[in-house]
């Protein structure tokens, strides 16, 4: 049994991270399979360039991912591209064309009712990465050998017939200075929204998928495609949707948060 293909006004994914070890590449070839839309943001840090700078990764699957979206574009849906830090090489081209993709450095989403959503990756907004790299550098080799060893865990709970259990995302939510850290990124994006005018900001970076308002503002983050397999989905009435997208899905069909409308001040 196969899910239906939705069809959305607008699909948001950030942090894929092609070309590292621990993307989940086959998952979102599986989305992009089921999901349709008219115009694709992808929102930083699609293809990790810190990895295939440390050592060269590229199975099929991951390159099977570009093809999708290229064929996507060709098909006639508008595919906007803002760089992360790690696809930061990206950058040198910014208001370039290439295969149907735009690249820009952030945008402004309108959706149909209105409302306007700043759209970047958020980096520029972590002090870890824009003073202090060596750091930055030295969390994502960290990163790398925690998604290995909650992999090999995963794999005895799956045995056992436990369901997915995400290490940093519990880390997250036990250490009090990553908790700090969310909730001020969390904060500042907002508040740059502010800044712009806008309805609320749609964003990556962190890792952490969520919808939320913060004081008028909404505040979307795309979440990842390494663990928590997510995408926000924009539905044609303007309201957003969080998606997971996950492995334990039985038989094959997404498993969403509850639709979420913005309710901007």
């Amino acid at each position: 049994m196969t899910a239906e293909t939705r069809r959305f006004r607008s699909l948001f994914i950030s942090d894929v991270h092609l070309g590292m070890r621990g993307c989940q590449a086959e998952r979102l070839l599986d989305f992009l399979k089921h999901h349709e839309a008219q115009t694709i943001y992808l929102v930083g840090d699609i293809v990790d360039g810190w990895a295939l700078r440390s050592s060269w990764y590229w199975p099929q699957a991951h390159n099977d991912v570009v093809q999708k979206l290229l064929r996507k574009a060709r098909a006639g849906a508008t595919i906007v591209y803002l760089p992360g830090n790690h696809d930061e090489f990206l950058r040198d081209y910014y208001g370039t064309h290439f295969g149907g993709i735009d690249v820009r450095e952030q945008a402004i989403h309108e959706g149909p009712d209105g409302r306007r959503y700043l759209v970047l990756h958020g980096d520029f907004f972590d002090f870890v990465v824009t003073q202090a790299r060596w750091l930055a550098l030295l969390g994502d080799k960290a990163y790398d050998i925690a998604i290995v060893v909650n992999r090999m865990f995963n794999a005895v709970r799956r045995r056992l017939g436990f369901p997915y259990w995400s290490l940093s995302q519990w880390a997250k939510s036990k250490v009090k200075n990553a908790v700090n850290f969310i909730g001020d990124y969390e904060r500042t994006l907002a508040g740059e929204a502010a800044r712009f005018h806008v309805d609320g900001v749609i964003c990556g970076h962190i890792h952490s998928p969520v919808i939320r308002d913060m004081n008028g503002i909404g505040y979307l983050n795309c979440g990842d495609w390494v663990e928590s397999c997510t995408a926000i989905a924009e539905h044609h009435d303007g309201r957003f949707e969080l998606i997971t997208w996950t492995a334990e899905r039985e038989p094959r069909r997404e498993v969403p948060v509850p639709v979420q409308a913005i309710q901007a001040a």
